[in-house]
């Protein structure tokens, strides 16, 4: 018999993996109209926050390691969404900049925060409830981030 905390249904992980994954899924017909990803999206978010940033500062914002961002951007920049230079201050530096195209998509995706959110939006997670969500997801992400 197997124990009770070796079952499926009593793991904090696999709970917050497939909502990941689910969420994930429901962003994919949104972002796919514009012929973008989920991770572009996300660095998308971060350089429409503050435009002109090192690779290293998008990399910790979306708590990833620079090897793993660093394809990503290369993809995004043959795509014309943005460009990579040499900062001025610092060579070793890579400084990422939206395009025009870049820029534009925010636009074009301005409801995808809205549908993503209503959909979802149940029982136990309404409007009221979702700042206290982000909270305890918050805390986990800090905690596990240490």
């Amino acid at each position: 018999m197997v124990k009770e905390e070796f079952k499926l249904d009593n793991q904090l992980c696999f709970r917050l993996y497939t909502a990941s994954r689910l969420l994930t899924q429901a962003y994919n017909p949104l972002l796919s109209k514009v012929g973008i990803t989920y991770p572009q999206y996300l660095v998308l978010l971060v350089l429409w926050e503050k435009d002109s940033q090192p690779v290293n500062d998008i990399a910790k914002k979306l708590v990833l390691e620079t090897n793993t961002v660093t394809p990503l951007l290369k993809r995004m920049e043959t795509e014309g969404l943005l460009t990579r230079s040499k900062g001025a201050d610092d060579a070793r530096q890579t400084i990422v900049k939206l395009t025009s195209k870049g820029a534009g998509l925010q636009e074009k995706l301005k409801d995808v925060p809205f549908t993503v959110g209503s959909a979802v939006i149940c029982d136990s997670v309404t409007p009221e409830t979702v700042p206290d969500l982000f909270k305890m997801l918050d805390d986990i992400i800090n905690k596990l981030h240490k």
